[in-house]
Order: structure tokens, then sequence, then C-alpha cells
């Protein structure tokens, strides 16, 4: 199957793992696409003979590009979905960058009465707490959220965790868990109609070459 040429597909993609691993699945589906696109310091770049174009984005801002048309499909971990709750088709699991989102802390961590939790994500933590009934604060930080418990800033953090190295080197332990995270290809509503030959088509690419990338 190949792409219809007809219809020009903008892709956008975060930066890093993901997107070698997404370059990757193209290549598998026959696409000439090349991981050496994210060394490039070009922003958009077209790519020759594939009727496809990158844009280059951080995580955060992919279901944005997406959400408002500037691209048609998205790559994207469901932890960036779930935090910026963006108005986007979720097409399909890509089953890569799996990890885990959870509330962490203390080895001797104890329920206060004005307990604070520290994330990244605080959307997704203050809506965790509040279907457990508890009633927290929640402390943004951009970065080091391991850092909060060990010097008294929140009682506990919610993050992303892969292989629980960071915060066994930080004295944490997992505490609870909040859900399962994995890499999400995400449309905008309008292009899945206007392009649905395409969209559809990419999507088909990605489904086929699933299974072979995870054995």
């Amino acid at each position: 199957m190949s792409l219809d040429r007809s219809q020009k597909l903008t892709i956008a993609m975060p930066k890093g793992r993901i997107f070698e691993e997404a370059v990757h699945f193209l290549q598998q589906a026959g696409l000439q696409v090349t991981a050496e696109l994210q060394d490039s310091r070009k922003l958009v770049i077209p790519v020759e003979n594939a009727q496809l174009e990158f844009i280059l984005a951080k995580p955060t801002d992919v279901p944005t590009y997406v959400e408002y048309g500037v691209a048609d499909v998205g790559v994207v971990g469901k932890d960036v979905l779930l935090e910026e709750e963006r108005d986007v088709y979720e097409l399909l699991d890509l089953q890569i960058g799996y990890c885990r989102m959870m509330v962490a802390g203390m080895p001797d961590w104890k329920p206060t009465e004005a307990p604070r939790v520290a994330t990244k994500y605080p959307k997704i933590a203050s809506r965790y707490f509040r279907e457990q009934g508890q009633q927290v604060e929640v402390i943004k930080l951009n970065g080091s959220v391991e850092l909060a418990p060990m010097i008294g800033l929140a009682d506990r953090i919610v993050d992303i965790v892969s292989t629980g190295r960071t915060l066994k080197e930080n004295g944490l332990i997992e505490l609870e868990h909040i859900c399962e995270i994995t890499t999400r290809l995400i449309a905008n509503r309008a292009s899945y109609r206007m392009k649905s030959g395409a969209v559809d088509d990419i999507a088909q690419k990605f489904m086929e070459v699933i299974p072979r990338s995870i054995r």
C-alpha cells in the first residue's frame, strides 16, 4: 500500500527516542524516511517522494499543533494527551515508549494533614487524587521532581517511571499506580475527514509493523 499522492500529510513529532522509533516504523513500512531528520536544525522538514512533511516539536506542543490543524496527525505520549486534554482523535496505540504514571515518595512516608504533591503533570495528579477522594496541594515543577520529597517541598510526587532506577537512586519508592503510558498516533478532526485516505493510510502502515516491532 502506498500513500495517497494527492494528499500531502503533515506529521508533528517530538524529537528524541519516540521520533527514532516512529521513523523506524515508517522505514519498515517502506517509506524513505531517515532518522537523521532529527539532527537537522530545520523545524519543518519535507520528505521527498513520500508526500510527507514533519514538524519537529516539543512533546507537549504536538497535540496543540494537531488540534489547531497545523499538523494533520501527530505522534505523542499518552501522558501528554492526558495532561494537555486537547480535542484530537486518538487513532492508534503504537505500543512504544512504554512507562508508568506513578505516585512515589520516601519509604517512611506518612499521611499528613496538608499533603503536597510535586509533579510535571498537575492536571493528571489533581484528577487522580480527586478520584481517590483525597485533597492535596499540587505543586508544578518542570524538572527533577524526585528532589521535592528529599528537601521537604512535597510529601509525594507524580511522575512517569520506566525502569525505576531514578527513583531508587534518589531514595524513593513507588507507592501507587495511576496508569500505563505508551505512544499514540493522533489526528486533527478536520484532517480525519478531509484527508481520510492519507490519514488511514499512515495509520495502516503503523499498524502493519507494530506486531513485528514488539516481538
